[in-house]
């Protein structure tokens, strides 16, 4: 791929039961505040080969696993010096077991459970989604105050959507939260350790590093058909702007501008 401005960002962006169009659009509002910043996306890894150049790989999924020939060229990419910006469900692989049940509001098919389907992929990102009760305030601690991502920022409230996730040894937790609340519509529904859970963290791979930021959860109207024609419209941390900054400081982390 050749490099017609200084920087490129590709941006996989689809994300299962979320807004994956408003997501879309305000991410690319983003990029378009760098002039020197090209951009590519798509729908899933099938294509990143083809932009394994880029400075930067941003991921807005949920339940999108990429086959192993795909997971090979992501290590190569992080390997070589890649960076990946991997944002809310990127790390979430889902299916439903058991009965049909309703969890705030939502028809589901059965308890939301989460096997570990892609562990190479899982290693790459430094964490594994596993669980998440209902959306609420989550009150956000800046661990790493030296680090450039988080520099000056202060402890903060935010409204989203809490994971709860098993981590890889060795990642640098920026910000940080503690909740137990019970994950009652998953498999894995009892949460009641109070250690703190990473809500921004980097996990180096290689030459190249893994930024991964737990915000983001959106979900527009007509998003959880085919379990519900209509649903509550919910923007998350998009109605945040600590998130818009959060957001700010990974992609310059990207592209080597902090």
């Amino acid at each position: 791929m050749v490099k017609i401005k200084p920087h490129h960002v590709h941006l996989i962006c689809n994300a299962k039961y979320h807004d994956t169009d408003f997501a879309r659009s305000e991410l690319v509002k983003l990029f378009s505040e760098h002039d020197d910043l090209g951009v590519s996306i798509s729908q899933d890894y099938s294509d990143f080969y083809k932009y394994k150049d880029s400075d930067l790989l941003i991921t807005y999924t949920c339940d999108l696993s990429p086959a192993q020939e795909e997971v090979d060229v992501l290590r190569s990419f992080l390997n070589e010096g890649g960076k990946w910006f991997g944002l809310h469900g990127t790390n979430a692989l889902i299916e439903f077991v058991g009965e049909m049940h309703i969890v705030d509001g939502i028809e589901v098919p059965g308890k939301t459970d989460t096997p570990n389907k892609n562990p190479e992929l899982m290693e790459l990102l430094g964490s594994r989604f596993v669980a998440h009760p209902s959306n609420m305030i989550i009150n956000v601690n800046v661990v790493d105050k030296d680090h450039p991502i988080t520099k000056d920022l202060n402890d903060f409230e935010i409204f989203e959507e809490p994971y709860y996730c098993e981590f890889s040894e060795g990642i640098n937790v920026l910000l940080e939260s503690r909740y137990t609340d019970s994950a009652d519509s998953y498999v894995n529904s009892s949460w009641e350790d109070d250690s703190p859970r990473p809500q921004m963290y980097l996990h180096d791979v290689g030459k190249g590093s893994v930024l991964y930021l737990m915000f983001g959860h959106c979900r527009g109207k007509y998003d959880m058909r085919p379990f519900m024609d209509e649903c509550p419209v919910d923007k998350g941390g998009w109605d945040s702007d600590i998130f818009y900054e959060l957001l700010r400081r990974g992609i310059r982390w990207g592209i080597n501008k902090i």
